[in-house]
Order: structure tokens, then sequence, then C-alpha cells
């Protein structure tokens, strides 16, 4: 089932308003993450062994880049084709892997996409609605619901 033309519109416009800062909204996305789960921290490889400081860490950065990035493709894919795909470098088969082997749960998922919204709320609180905040919640969900079908 595909999302409506506004749905996708609303994600699309306000990822626009966003995008220029997006690095900047994409960590303190995950930052929000970890203050409401500091466990949360040690199921990424990466992050595990590191001694730089979250806000610093250039792979941290990336990673939230990237689901920032595919919450917001997910909107358009959906759209278009009914489905998630997350792109040509990896696969939901491979995200699920992961997300399997790093032991993420349903709660997770579900605070992750509390501070997604917190920080788009927070990104464009000129756009900020209960239509805005179901456009991305929709859309983070069904990259989820993708994610965990293949778990």
């Amino acid at each position: 089932m595909a999302i409506s033309a506004r749905q996708e519109a609303l994600v699309v416009n306000s990822w626009n308003e966003m995008k220029d800062d997006a690095p900047t909204f994409a960590l303190k996305f995950f930052l929000r993450l970890f203050e409401i789960i500091p466990s949360a921290a040690k199921r990424f490889s990466f992050l595990r062994d590191s001694n730089v400081p979250l806000e610093k860490n250039p792979k941290l950065k990336a990673h939230a880049m990237g689901v920032f990035v595919m919450t917001c493709e997910a909107a358009t894919q959906l759209r278009k084709t009914g489905k998630v795909d997350v792109g040509a470098n990896t696969s939901v088969k491979h995200l699920a892997s992961v997300h399997f082997k790093a032991g993420i749960a349903d709660v997770h998922f579900e605070v992750l996409k509390f501070a997604l919204l917190e920080t788009i709320k927070e990104a464009v609180p000129y756009m900020w609605s209960e239509e805005l905040k179901e456009a991305w919640s929709e859309s983070y969900d069904r990259l989820v619901l993708a994610i965990k079908n293949e778990m």
C-alpha cells in the first residue's frame, strides 16, 4: 500500500527545509535516542570500543544521516511503488540481519521513532502539525516494517 501524495509531499517538503542542516539534525536524532536509552550505544559495533565522544563520532554521524535519508526516501518509494527499497548499496535483508544480530527490539524502534519526530519538530517548528507527524510516522513505520519482516 502506498502512502498518499499529500503525505509524500509533507515529508519531502519538510526534508527540503532541513536538508542544509541535515547532518546536525541527524546527529541530534541519535543523541536523543542515547539520552532515552543510554545502553543503546553499546548495540552499535562502531561505538563499543570508541573513545570518541558521541557528538564527534564520524561513524555515528554517517549512520544517523543514512537513517534520516532512508526514512525520507521511504515516503517517495512508497508513493511510487508501494514498497520500501533501501538503495543500491545495501538491502533490507542486510539491514534486518545487522539489526537482528545487534539485538534491536521493538522498543528501540519505537524510541528511535520518538527521537526522529522530536528532531523534526525542532528542525521545522513552523511546519510542524499532526499531519506532518503522521506523514513522517508512516514513512518510518513502513521502513521499520520492511526491516522487521526480514528479521
